[in-house]
């Protein structure tokens, strides 16, 4: 188990500059898709709001109550969001989980910011805050793909 040096060390400058500076927060007036989710560990949730034009998404908001990791990773997300596609929005949940519970590479780019929360693996408990909002988002592209809109 990590002692609390770790603990400290894991709140890094940079860490707390993105999760005081989360781009894209708020709600959408007509979103193709919302999604909300909640951490039941922790009580995080995130909800994401998003419009897809051509496969990619054109416009993005989100409501963030989360943690500072949490909220990190959402200011990551939030700040590379526009023009991915729902491919490497599911690609880079898929890398984050793999990077925080099997030590694997950080998310391909857009999203490689998220490589900031790689000393978060050793604390498990902040995993499902830190995977919130790529799992919104991508399930809120799913749905925008799905809508008569998209």
């Amino acid at each position: 188990m990590p002692g609390e040096s770790d603990l400290i060390k894991l709140y890094s400058t940079r860490i707390l500059a993105l999760a005081a500076d989360i781009p894209r927060l708020g709600r959408l007036d007509a979103p193709e898709a919302s999604v909300k989710r909640r951490s039941p560990l922790c009580g995080s949730t995130v909800t994401v709001d998003l419009c897809m034009k051509d496969g990619k998404v054109s416009d993005y908001a989100q409501d963030v109550k989360a943690c500072a990791l949490g909220q990190a990773s959402a200011s990551v997300v939030g700040g590379a969001i526009i023009g991915a596609t729902r491919t490497q929005i599911e690609a880079a949940r898929d890398s984050l989980k793999t990077m925080l519970k099997e030590d694997g590479p950080a998310p391909a780019a857009p999203f490689d910011g998220l490589e900031v929360l790689r000393p978060a693996r050793d604390y498990k408990n902040r995993h499902a805050s830190i995977l919130l909002t790529l799992e919104a988002a991508s399930e809120a592209a799913e749905k925008a793909e799905r809508s008569d809109c998209a």
